[in-house]
């Protein structure tokens, strides 16, 4: 056990630590201080159990580095020895929880017993503290973690049978060995574009939401309530005592009935349920796989509903190659006809969906649409991620579009990216072809500057090259060519230049016609400007 001594007079401080057998008694000294902030920086350092120490002292009265010490180290045991026999010294040390209070002069037998007395009761306290009751509250406060884990384990089929009833036991999970489960996978359906209290990165918390809602629900002795791999919340019914299979299947419908009821009320939003079948303690796994694919059948159905499994044989019918669907939907979007696309996606769709008896062609269809999309991004030498934004994610995971509604809203979104992006690069490239005209023109203000010799240099069509310009400037492209000429005209005659060498320099040959034009401009005569 380590012992610190504080103490300002040296004579008592080296008696204290010379003349008393310490270390027979298993007590060993660590540190030594001479005043109250040098033993605090010291006890931050050396930690010691025990701490024997003077109350008057220079710097930091002894009162003041006991209370600070346990503030900070509230299991060490504090030991005053003071030459002061006043009551409120002893008050005010038994109030900060110090150990005792000795005093001057104590006999060094006395001294002695009150450290290993305090040695003894450290001692006591450590082994309270691993004490199998600690141990068993330590185990009853992680048992409910630990059955979540094994029961996520469960359902993944990582147990033998013999292991599911060893760890149940283990964790009194109190399982049926010939009783009849049937599980259910819970989650909130997708978020409509009209909401605005949450969006796709609170998928997490909506989800912990609907599990906790659940737990509060559903009866712990019917059904075990945890979350999967995917967050998803998993309800796992237990049969009662001679209740039948059709028995079960009806409760757990009417319990899962009431849990979406209250996911609507609490939440004000929609949440859906795949049901397995019943089963036995080994056959879990597989009736949870067939929840996970009951509920995947919302891309059918739709929302707020509870999908039982249903074994049925599915079609193998092909996913129709519709080229007129494509030609029309992407002239819609490349000619800003947002209201035909739209409708043209709600066209396919309807039509996809009267075919799909099934979420596995539900998703055939969905992964045509995502290829029209991609063949038509690409096609134009974009990238696919900078178009769509935060959309993109799904045509890397299709499967987390859920449901029509769904799939609708995505396509549609869509149609918007690629059409907004189309708009972006036609202006980017427009400003960039009118920026190449300007300083043509700059450049060539001593030359022709028709607007025909110059679509022809760019080639484009003139008539469009007239319409663009107008557009991005506001102005006709031979207004702004006369604008030029006699903004530069009007400069090199105030600079002294002659009224011939100004006309020639904007391109004009004609002198009278020249002092027209620039009279009809400025109101004066070039003559005139330069006197």
């Amino acid at each position: 056990m380590n012992l610190m001594i504080v103490e300002d007079e040296i004579r008592i401080l080296n008696s204290l630590v010379n003349n008393i057998p310490w270390e027979r008694h298993g007590i060993e000294v660590v540190a030594l201080a001479e005043n109250g902030r040098e033993a605090l920086s010291i006890v931050e350092r050396r930690m010691p159990d025990i701490v024997l120490l003077d109350i008057e002292m220079p710097e930091m009265d002894g009162l003041t580095l006991a209370e600070t010490v346990l503030e900070r180290e509230p299991q060490t045991k504090i030991i005053i020895l003071s030459g002061h026999d006043d009551f409120h010294y002893a008050q005010r040390a038994i109030g900060l929880g110090v150990m005792k209070y000795l005093l001057k002069p104590a006999g060094e037998d006395e001294i002695l017993q009150t450290v290993l007395e305090a040695a003894e009761e450290i001692r006591r306290e450590l082994s309270e503290k691993h004490s199998l009751t600690e141990l068993q509250r330590m185990w009853s406060s992680r048992l409910p973690q630990l059955q979540e884990e094994f029961l996520r384990s469960w359902i993944t089929n990582r147990y033998a049978e013999w292991e599911l009833r060893k760890h149940s036991g283990e964790l009194n999970l109190q399982l049926q060995e010939n009783g009849r489960y049937e599980v259910s996978v819970c989650e909130i359906d997708p978020l409509s574009e009209a909401e605005i209290r949450f969006s796709s990165a609170d998928r997490a918390l909506l989800q912990f939401s609907l599990e906790s809602i659940a737990k509060e629900c559903m009866p712990p002795e019917e059904c075990r309530v945890f979350n999967d791999a995917n967050g998803s919340t998993v309800l796992l019914f237990m049969s009662q005592p001679g209740e039948s299979d059709d028995s079960l299947t009806k409760r757990m419908n009417g319990r899962i009935s009431r849990l979406l009821n209250m996911v609507k009320e609490c939440l004000k939003l929609t949440a859906s349920a795949g049901m397995g079948t019943v089963c036995s303690l080994g056959e879990v796994p597989h009736s949870y796989q067939q929840a996970c694919r009951a509920l995947q059948e919302r891309a059918v159905y739709g929302h707020e509903i509870a999908i039982p499994y249903l074994e049925v044989r599915r079609s193998e019918q092909p996913v129709f190659f519709d080229s007129s669907f494509e030609r029309q939907l992407e002239m819609a979007i490349y000619t800003g006809e947002g209201v035909q696309a739209s409708a043209l996606i709600d066209s396919y769709v309807e039509r996809a969906f009267d075919h799909a008896d099934s979420s596995e062609l539900a998703y055939e269809h969905v992964l045509y649409l995502s290829g029209v999309f991609t063949r038509m991004i690409q096609s134009q030498g974009w990238l696919m991620q900078k178009v769509l934004a935060n959309d993109y994610a799904y045509f890397l995971s299709l499967e987390t579009l859920v449901s029509k509604s769904h799939i609708v809203e995505w396509a549609k979104r869509v149609t918007g990216h690629i059409a907004a992006y189309l708009e972006n690069e036609r202006r980017s490239s427009s400003h960039q072809l009118v920026k190449k005209i300007v300083e043509t023109v700059d450049q060539m203000l001593d030359d022709d500057l028709s607007l025909h010799s110059l679509a022809e240099r760019m080639y484009v069509n003139s008539s469009y090259l007239s319409r663009l310009f107008k557009k991005e400037t506001g102005e006709s492209f031979s207004g702004y060519v006369l604008s030029r000429r006699m903004e530069r005209a009007k400069e090199l005659l105030l600079s002294e230049a002659k009224v011939y060498d100004a006309a020639n320099a904007v391109g004009y040959r004609d002198l009278s016609y020249f002092a027209k034009v620039f009279r009809k401009y400025w109101g004066m005569a070039p003559s005139d400007l330069k006197k």
